[in-house]
């Protein structure tokens, strides 16, 4: 009997075959990260990027030009947001999966009282109003197709419990929580599962600087209880995991992937 089991089990997979996948960010940190997993389980690919042009095309290269396209579209605002999703569509034929993985954060800390409006209204404009037009587009583009879709937006563990200094990532992360919670009931009837992934602290290029300094970095690992910051990688398997049908009961929620660091803020 345990021979079986173990057979039947064994070619067990996470298999985006024949999907197509629309992931912001893409050219750098998680969202690469994501883009190359999510080839590899077979899925089309469309990314987005801003000023990596190189990594950009390094990462088309690595993944395969048939399986994989960059795009240089800025979502500094809801403008544009619209194109990304018609531009995967006349690429690939269609549009299945969406991670949206964009995002901004400022390195130094910033108390309220000092916090420009400038400072404010960018982080908003690129966190959370091209996310509402990105996912405004690409539910638009799944309910023509009529055969449900996922939808993973990134958070962050600042979302959650708040980021001293950065009112404007933690109330733009925070928002981005309500979306999926309520994007989930609203299309959940259309077969479109929304959920959110939030990462603590990762070994990514906006983090670096803050995990380099002798003083910042010393304070993070404390707060970490696995004692280590994670990889782009680690985040790219839950995202990958939640728009597989293993994961085909699950709606609404969010995935912490922080080394436990939520729990202990």
């Amino acid at each position: 009997m345990l021979l079986s089991i173990f057979t039947m089990t064994s070619d067990l997979t996470l298999s985006l075959d024949g999907k197509v996948a629309l992931i912001t960010g893409g050219s750098r940190g998680i969202g690469a990260a994501t883009v190359r997993l999510f080839v590899r389980a077979g899925a089309r690919v469309v990314f987005n990027y801003i000023r990596a042009e190189s990594e950009a095309h390094k990462l088309v290269a690595a993944c395969g030009s048939e399986r994989c396209h960059g795009l240089q579209a800025d979502l500094s605002s809801t403008t544009g947001t619209e194109t990304l999703v018609a531009a995967t569509v006349d690429r690939f034929g269609s549009l299945d999966i969406l991670v949206g993985n964009h995002g901004i954060w400022v390195a130094a800390d910033v108390d309220v009282d000092a916090m420009t409006n400038d400072q404010w209204s960018k982080t908003i404009a690129v966190n959370l109003d091209s996310m509402f037009a990105l996912v405004k587009h690409a539910v638009a583009q799944m309910k023509r197709q009529d055969r449900g879709g996922h939808i993973v937006l990134i958070s962050s563990t600042a979302g959650q419990r708040g980021e001293a200094g950065h009112v404007d990532y933690a109330a733009s992360k925070g928002a981005i929580i309500s979306m999926v919670k309520g994007l989930s009931t609203e299309l959940a009837p259309f077969g479109i599962y929304v959920n959110c992934v939030a990462p603590g602290w990762v070994d990514t290029d906006m983090s670096a600087e803050a995990l380099r300094d002798p003083t910042s970095g010393g304070e993070i690992f404390a707060t970490i209880p696995l004692g280590r910051v994670g990889t782009a990688e680690e985040i790219a398997w839950p995202i990958l995991f939640l728009c597989t049908p293993y994961a085909g009961f699950i709606t609404g929620e969010v995935f912490n992937v922080n080394g436990g660091a939520v729990l202990a803020g």
